[in-house]
C-alpha cells in the first residue's frame, strides 16, 4: 500500500474518532486560538486562563490545539474550574507538546484534521495574539463564515494593539478594493476586555436558539440532566 493511501487512512481514522468523542461533548464548546509561544508572565497568558475559567463557569467547554502558551492558558483555566477542557493536540517537532490540563485529549497528525475538529462543534471563536497558525485558524473560520459553510458564531479578536493592523488592513485594503464587502467587516469583534464574551455567546445563541437548532443549557437543564444519569 502506498503512503498516501496510508495518509488517507490515518487521516479518515482522525475524523472518525474525534467526529466520535467531541460528538458526545455534552456542553457547547468555544475554542480559543494564540500562539504556543505566549510565556506564562504574559499578560495575555493570565487573560487566556481567566477566559476559559469564565467559560467553563458559564457552563461551556473550552477547546484549543493542547499546546503550550495561549493554548495551555485557556485550558487551565477550564480545568482548574472544573469544567470540560479539549485539547486537539498535533505531533510537531517542536512547541507543540500537549499540556497538562486536558479532560479531553485528541491526538492528530494532519492540521486539516485538527481544524476541523476545532470548528465543526464549537459555538464560538476567541482569537488571541498568535503567529502563522493563528492567522491561518482565524481565516479558515472568517471564510466558512464568509461562504455560509458555517454558522455566523461570534469571533473575537482579544488585544486591539495586536490586531490593528490587520483590522486596519481588512478596511482600508480589502474592503477598498472590493476583495471582501463591508459586511464581512462584522463577522469579527476587536476586543480588550474579555469579561463579556461568555455572556455575549450565550445571549447570541438565545437570540438565534430556533434557527441554530439548539440553545445553551441552564445550570438548572444541567443538573436535571445530571439526575437522570
Amino acid at each position: 500500500m502506498s503512503q498516501d493511501a496510508w495518509t488517507l487512512f490515518r487521516t479518515m481514522g482522525e475524523f472518525a474518532i474525534g467526529f466520535d468523542r467531541l460528538g458526545k461533548v455534552r456542553h457547547p464548546i468555544v475554542t480559543v486560538y494564540g500562539s504556543a509561544r505566549t510565556p506564562i508572565k504574559n499578560r495575555y497568558y493570565g487573560l487566556a486562563e481567566a477566559l476559559g475559567r469564565s467559560l467553563a463557569q458559564a457552563g461551556f467547554a473550552v477547546a484549543t490545539g493542547g499546546g503550550p502558551g495561549i493554548m495551555e492558558a485557556a485550558n487551565k483555566g477550564a480545568y482548574e474550574a472544573g469544567g470540560t477542557s479539549i485539547g486537539i493536540n498535533i505531533h510537531l517537532p517542536i512547541e507543540e507538546q500537549p499540556n497538562r490540563y486536558q479532560t479531553l485529549s485528541l491526538d492528530h497528525e494532519y492540521f486539516h484534521s485538527r481544524k476541523v475538529m476545532l470548528a465543526n462543534y464549537s459555538v464560538g471563536f476567541v482569537a488571541f495574539p498568535g503567529g502563522f497558525g493563528t492567522l491561518d485558524e482565524l481565516a479558515g473560520i472568517l471564510t466558512l463564515i464568509q461562504t455560509q459553510r458555517l454558522h455566523p458564531f461570534p469571533i473575537f479578536l482579544v488585544g486591539s494593539e495586536h490586531w490593528q493592523g490587520l483590522d486596519g488592513w481588512f478596511r482600508d485594503t480589502l474592503a477598498e478594493v472590493g476583495a471582501i464587502s463591508p459586511d464581512d467587516l462584522d463577522l469579527y469583534k476587536v476586543i480588550d476586555d474579555i469579561g463579556s464574551i461568555p455572556d455575549e455567546i450565550k445571549r447570541y445563541h438565545d437570540a438565534s436558539a430556533d434557527k441554530a437548532g439548539f440553545k445553551i443549557p441552564t445550570q438548572e437543564d444541567r443538573q436535571k440532566a445530571l439526575g437522570k444519569e
